[in-house]
């Protein structure tokens, strides 16, 4: 689940990108990156957890831009190890201090950062983001449980969004959340905005409102139970008012509060944190999906459509040749073929000879092997075929267009694949004509093969063989002045020879004209099935189908069906109860 999680997060920042900052999509589109990188971080620490690492317990103080977080910090740990300034925007990297356990106990932590490098504090660069500090307090920290301690950067500063996945990470590996605010900050948009998004990781929750003058504490406090009620349904968390205390310039911690982490300590359950994990996902499930499924139901419309215009151009086929009365050559071909198995033992071959002398042979004119200096002779079958996969790529551009029109705003998936068709188009076609070429000339086994079974029944009637045998002599001394007088002759030609015509009608009339009728229509069904197969569907329409699949991953999801299933499968299984890797 994190790999697939993790892609979908890559996948909408890469598009994001891509949008106009002020754009409803773009604006989408962040919201949803932000909770992509959150469940990110939120699943990196149930990795932690089902490894049965023995984390300590996590805290962290988050807030918004100069509420004197890194102060607090420094007065729970009883010691000045976070850097505190008065500029905004001081602290840009997570800094995580070890109170009351040793630095070793934050080992595995480096692999739930993963790409994020372990500092030292010293050696933190204001200018680096991609790491995070870990140190040890060697002071006594009353206040604190313990834990490993979290100062966060700001979340609502301008450079915020540079540094927010640091923020992201350690909010997400928290166990408890302590919430520092300000009277100037409370009231802030983007701290609630936050408190709003992280509340589905189920966190016990300190607020600590900083810099508090003694007179307002009941009318902020009240203000804020209103705020939280706004953002959150869970129940209102204590609040630790810290005044501003003068003799020291540090904020005081009242003695009566001093158990209150260790109370909250207790309501921190790690084992809960899969069952939390998995609602998130549920959650929002849907909403991530909702632009890859539509990717995918535009493939599927696709596919429908090159489906519908390949058997559009089979009917043609049939129409236009298998089935046309003056067109149809193949069948011709074998009786072609037949021809030549009819020799007459002592005539044959030196009716062979004259056929080569006079550029005769049958596979020259069927333009098998056949030199391109004849040339004579082009398949109709072929040149049908060629048109056909024109057309059809003509008709997919066409309602290509009506897409793009009929989808408006949404139209970006039919406007890359009209461009990568057009792209395309000329590489498809070549692949299309090869494989016609090489479909037409291993076909010819199969000419042959129907030619060897008519030969094979007329042996079994033997006076019909002798009657064809005879009337082939006389038939071919008549093809043969025809050859000399017009210089060679083509298919065309040869088929209305006296040859072809005595024997076509001779079969036919004979008691094998049912057989000869049925070898034909057979041969026109494995043909039709061998085009379908070999042209339209393992050619044609594999490349068709393969087109989505070029689009660039920076413009579009290009998640495929089956790494969509294999993450449905999973969703739903840890949404029944199983652990989230």
């Amino acid at each position: 689940m994190l790999n697939f999680i993790s892609l979908l997060r890559q996948r909408y920042q890469s598009l994001l990108s891509q949008l106009d900052d002020k754009s409803a999509s773009a604006i989408t589109f962040q919201q949803r990156l932000e909770q992509l990188i959150f469940a990110e971080a939120f699943i990196r620490k149930g990795e932690l957890l089902e490894a049965d690492f023995k984390l300590p317990l996590q805290i962290a103080i988050i807030g918004p831009t100069q509420v004197g977080k890194s102060s607090v910090c420094n007065l729970l740990l009883n010691n000045k190890l976070a850097g505190v300034s008065a500029l905004a925007g001081y602290t840009v990297h997570p800094q995580g201090f070890c109170a009351g356990v040793s630095l070793a106990a934050s080992t595995p932590l480096q692999h739930y950062f993963g790409r994020y490098q372990q500092l030292d504090p010293s050696e933190l660069n204001p200018n680096r983001y991609d790491c995070f500090a870990l140190s040890e307090n060697l002071d006594d920290a009353p206040l604190l449980p313990p834990c490993i301690l979290w100062d966060t950067p700001d979340f609502d500063s301008i450079d915020a969004p540079d540094y927010k996945e640091g923020v992201i990470r350690a909010i997400a590996l928290a166990d408890i959340i302590i919430l520092v605010l300000s009277k100037e900050k409370y009231a802030d948009q983007s701290v609630w905005e936050m408190m709003s998004i992280i509340e589905e990781f189920n966190q016990p929750t300190l607020i600590c409102i900083n810099k508090l003058p003694e007179d307002s504490e009941s009318l902020i406090i009240r203000s804020l139970k209103q705020k939280w009620q706004q953002a959150r349904t869970d129940v209102f968390p204590d609040i630790i008012p810290l005044f501003y205390h003068k003799q020291t310039g540090c904020p005081h911690w009242s003695a009566t509060n001093e158990k209150l982490i260790y109370q909250l300590a207790k309501k921190a359950i790690k084992r809960n944190h899969f069952r939390y994990q998995s609602n998130l996902i549920h959650r929002h499930w849907s909403t991530w999906l909702a632009p890859i499924i539509a990717e995918h139901q535009a493939a599927d419309e696709w596919q429908h459509l090159v489906s519908k215009q390949v058997n559009y151009a089979l009917i043609a086929y049939q129409r236009d040749y298998l089935n046309h009365p003056h067109y149809y050559e193949t069948f011709q071909q074998a009786l072609i073929e037949l021809l030549n198995l009819l020799e007459i033992p002592g005539i044959a071959k030196v009716l062979s000879k004259t056929r080569r002398v006079l550029t005769w042979p049958i596979r020259s004119l069927l333009g098998l092997r056949r030199s391109h200096r004849l040339g004579v002779y082009q398949s109709q079958e072929l040149v049908l075929l060629n048109q056909q996969a024109k057309h059809l790529l003509i008709q997919l551009t066409e309602h290509l267009l009506d897409k793009i029109d009929m989808e408006g705003r949404k139209n970006s998936w039919w406007k890359e694949n009209y461009r990568l068709l057009r792209q395309q188009r000329n590489v498809i076609l070549e692949a299309f004509k090869q494989q016609a070429d090489d479909y037409h000339a291993s076909f010819q086994q199969d000419v042959e093969a129907t030619a060897h079974r008519l030969y094979e029944k007329l042996q079994q009637q033997p006076l019909i063989l002798n009657s064809l045998r005879t009337t082939r002599v006389s038939a071919d001394a008549v093809a043969i002045v025809l050859a000399i007088q017009t210089g060679g002759i083509g298919l065309h030609d040869l088929i209305i020879t006296p040859a072809m015509l005595s024997l076509t009608s001779m079969l036919t009339e004979t008691a094998i004209g049912s057989y000869m009728n049925k070898t034909e229509a057979q041969l026109k069904k494995h043909q039709l099935e061998t085009v379908k197969q070999q042209l339209f569907i393992e050619c044609l329409q594999h490349y068709l189908y393969q087109l989505p699949e070029l689009m660039s991953d920076s413009n579009h999801f290009n998640i495929s069906p089956e790494q969509l299933a294999a993450a449905e499968k999973q969703h739903v299984e840890k949404k029944h109860g199983l652990r989230l890797l």
